[in-house]
């Protein structure tokens, strides 16, 4: 069994995307940036605490059973950004990206049944084109940005203001599926199209 450590739809559907089948639990954790640490290692940091937390849920863990969790941050100018918590502040957000690269960084982390943990992080450049205030606030009264880093979805309206990435789109839309494939094989549930 594969327990899948989010509460995300767009999680389970980039899993489903690949025909892993897992069950969701979701993990609560405190997800609040230490003092200096880097975007790279907060996202690791919460990706394999987010595992662990589930982890100690399961008492009945046999060989083979694995939790999947994940992290997905923005950075722009050394500042990590996280979700909006209003919608003035999703409109501030998005004016500070328009017409300006940003990095997203997304990291994945697996734990076995024994308690081995490893961790693969994605890191990617995503550049908007300007954008008007109006369209900001537009968008950020749809809703869809109210619970995603950065505050937009890049499986979602946003799609229109990306004029140019770099890396992993399912990355970007929150779990690196290369980088999981790898951790599922390693862990002994490789993805394939093979029989």
């Amino acid at each position: 069994m594969i327990y899948l450590a989010s509460s995300s739809p767009r999680r389970a559907e980039l899993l489903q995307q690949i025909g892993v089948q897992f069950k969701v639990l979701p993990a609560l954790i405190d997800e609040s940036a230490g003092d200096d640490e880097s975007i790279e290692q907060l996202v690791l940091r919460l990706s394999q605490e987010k595992a662990l937390a589930v982890r100690a849920q399961l008492d009945n863990m046999q060989a083979g059973d694995l939790v999947l969790a994940a992290d997905t941050l923005i950075g722009l100018d050394g500042e990590i950004i996280g979700k909006p918590c209003s919608a003035a502040d999703c409109e501030q957000i998005l004016s500070r990206l328009s017409g300006r690269e940003h990095e997203v960084v997304s990291a994945v982390a697996v734990v076995d049944h024994a308690g081995q943990v490893n961790e693969k992080l994605s890191i990617n450049r995503l550049k908007f084109r300007p954008m008007q205030a109006a369209e900001i606030r537009y968008y950020c009264q749809t809703g869809e940005p109210m619970d995603k880093a950065g505050a937009y979805a890049i499986q979602g309206f946003a799609a229109v203001f990306i004029e140019h990435l770099s890396g992993s789109y399912s990355s970007v839309m929150g779990l690196p599926l290369f980088e999981t494939a790898q951790l599922l094989a390693q862990a002994g549930q490789p993805i394939t199209l093979l029989e």
